[in-house]
């Protein structure tokens, strides 16, 4: 006989096997019986779909493979395909037993190598600014990727020629052939003489160091820099070499103690950041309505959200100290102009107890004389009692018309205060929106570059139109400084806006990014035209004369330059532009380079 084929008559037949058999009508019994007349085997038994769907909930999606098969599992458990997802699980785990660990002993010795390294083009703080926004990354592959790429592009830049040491036995010194870097004479062996004198300077400066340079960066840790000093007193009184290799433990401890401050500093610093960033976050909730604390507010969470430097900070105090001033005098007045609507309040209120007070006396006289009224007996009490109601009339309309009077005085008055506040308001709010600029530059600051992009980003969405970003980079902006001055430096940074700003379009906008970088954003215009609008904006400085100190001197800038991809933040698109302008610095300089998207 042939097992039945319809699952009705299974059930049926599975209840009345139980029933023969005697089976306790147990879940367990009846699967079992089920499976044995469909002819069912363990395998392939269906597994309950609220399980599957909590499995499917629990598998790790953390890399681009885990999140393919996982979708294709969560497909198959959705349209109830047993056997698809059996093969999507298998997938799964078979793509997990595939992977291997990231190399993270390997990488980060690699960094390090890379960090140690001089590379052409690459200074510390550049490589500490790209190394930061590569370890912004949350997901850890991504982050591995990212740090192989830095350290791949580290690696293939040539090395900076500089003189080295060789010798591991003898004493040896170098000299340059001639005032080239890249120069080197063989290494000569030291005479005992020189020897001895070139240990004797050693000392002298490291005890110097210790003496003069570690206090200075301890001001705060007074037991280590009276240690330093105890520490430089032995090695000055040290009478032979022997006794000089016997200090190489307790420098060693006290570079260790040293680490350990300079750790200590680090937490504390951030701890005080954290507390400053709690603390806008709450002035930000208290003050929704007060529109003008919002560019003071933004100011600070620019210079707590970049690695400290002194030149921000020191920027952000004048800006703030600027606009605090302004908005205490444009308070003043609207306190004021508060407090004449307060009065007049006040004012009005009274004059309402007192017109009030006014009508109850007249309801009392009118109630009077209708008594005296209904009493009279003869027309002449009724005309001397018609006297008095006449007089009570004409009393409470002159104080009616006086009060009215009064009211719309009031109200005028009140008008023009609120008009007087209305005006003030916007004067704050103008002196905050004033934050959002550059002081130095007139250009915007990254709080008004921001805003700017967020708008021109919609309007490129919406017309599906082009915006392209560029950031440029002022050429040799360090020799300028050291050759001229700061001072030359801040006035050759608002010659380059002048001239960027007098050569752009009207829709184009320009922003300060930070030191001598800035960014450019052209809307509606493809990217090749943007890259020709450089080119021409870097022949129009080149013709336009700087002058330092009474002197020409010529100034250009490289740049990048990029297009904006519908729906990526700011970051990215300068990040491309970013690498494209160091590639025009690396290619000679005063050159545009064009970033793919």
């Amino acid at each position: 006989m042939a097992p039945p084929g319809n699952p009705s008559e299974i059930a049926r037949e599975a209840l009345r096997q139980l029933a023969l058999r005697r089976v306790p009508p147990t879940p367990e019994h009846y699967r079992t019986l089920y499976n044995e007349i469909a002819g069912l085997t363990a395998e392939d038994e269906p597994v309950p779909e609220a399980f599957l769907r909590t499995l499917a909930r629990q598998l790790p999606r953390d890399s681009t493979e885990r999140l393919r098969l996982a979708r294709a599992f969560d497909q198959a458990v959705a349209a109830r395909d047993d056997a698809a997802a059996r093969d999507a699980l298998a997938q799964y785990f078979a793509a997990l037993g595939r992977e291997t660990q990231p190399a993270w002993n390997e990488l980060i010795a690699q960094l390090l190598r890379q960090w140690e390294a001089r590379h052409a083009g690459w200074t510390t703080a550049r490589k500490r600014e790209s190394l930061e926004r590569v370890l912004s990354a949350a997901d850890p592959n991504t982050l591995y990727s990212r740090l192989q790429s830095l350290i791949r592009s580290w690696s293939q830049t040539p090395a900076e020629a500089s003189p080295t040491a060789a010798g591991t036995e003898a004493i040896t010194a170098t000299a340059a052939a001639d005032d080239s870097p890249a120069t080197l004479v063989a290494p000569r062996l030291l005479a005992a003489g020189e020897a001895g004198e070139l240990v004797d300077a050693l000392r002298e400066l490291l005890s110097r160091t210790l003496k003069e340079v570690v206090p200075a960066s301890l001001a705060e840790q007074p037991e280590l820099v009276r240690e330093a000093a105890t520490l430089a007193e032995r090695i000055d009184a040290a009478a032979s070499l022997e006794q000089l290799r016997q200090f190489g433990e307790l420098l060693r401890r006290f570079a260790l103690k040293l680490e350990m401050a300079a750790g200590d500093a680090a937490e504390v610093r951030s701890g005080l950041l954290n507390l400053l960033r709690l603390l806008l976050a709450n002035i930000d909730e208290l003050v929704l309505d007060d529109q003008w604390l919002h560019g003071q507010v933004e100011v600070l969470r620019q210079v707590i959200d970049k690695p400290t430097n002194l030149r921000l900070i020191d920027d952000a105090e004048r800006r703030l100290k600027e606009v605090i001033y302004k908005q205490s005098q444009l308070k003043h007045n609207l306190s004021e102009a508060q407090q004449t609507i307060k009065a007049m309040i006040a004012g009005f209120v009274d004059q309402l107890a007192q017109f009030a007070e006014t009508t109850g006396s007249y309801h009392d006289t009118i109630g009077q004389c209708a008594q005296k009224i209904a009493a009279a007996r003869d027309i002449t009490e009724i005309g001397h009692v018609l006297d008095e109601v006449m007089r009570e009339t004409r009393n409470i309309q002159q104080r009616a018309a006086s009060s009215r009077n009064e009211l719309l005085a009031a109200q005028q008055r009140v008008q023009q205060a609120e008009a007087r506040i209305a005006a003030l308001q916007a004067e704050l709010d103008e002196a905050s929106r004033l934050v959002s600029h550059d002081p130095l530059t007139g250009a915007l600051n990254r709080r008004g570059l921001e805003e700017m992009f967020d708008k021109e980003a919609a309007r490129a969405a919406r017309r599906q139109s082009s915006l392209c970003i560029a950031l440029l980079d002022l050429d040799n902006f360090k020799k300028l400084n050291d050759t001229y001055g700061h001072q030359s430096g801040d006035d050759a940074l608002v010659h380059l806006a002048r001239v960027v700003r007098e050569n752009l379009r009207p829709q184009d906008s320009v922003a300060r990014y930070g030191g001598e970088e800035f960014i450019l954003l052209y809307p509606d215009t493809e990217l090749t035209e943007a890259a020709t609008a450089l080119t021409r904006l870097q022949r129009a400085l080149t013709t336009t004369f700087f002058l330092a100190d009474n002197k020409k001197v010529f100034i250009t800038f490289s740049a990048g330059v990029t297009r904006w991809v519908p729906g990526e933040p700011l970051e990215h698109a300068v990040a491309r532009a970013d690498a494209a302008m160091y590639r025009a610095k690396q290619s000679g300089k005063n050159r545009v380079e064009i970033a793919a998207s």
